[in-house]
């Protein structure tokens, strides 16, 4: 299981991005970016973010 971003929904507040307690997630052009690598799946993100443009995917 990942998180991913949907970049056609994400609007690029940074609200996840201020709440990620690993430092995984950064703005690049205007759109929300998880670095995989650091990312603990913890989902805090999910409910910071106002667009709803993340979310689980199971591989």
């Amino acid at each position: 299981m990942k998180l991913i971003v949907d970049t056609d929904k994400c609007q690029g507040s940074g609200e996840c991005a201020k709440l990620c307690p690993m430092d995984a997630i950064v703005i690049t052009a205007g759109k929300a970016v998880i670095n995989l690598d650091k990312c603990d799946l913890d989902g805090i993100c999910i409910p910071a973010c106002p667009s709803q443009a993340i979310h689980f995917l199971e591989e």
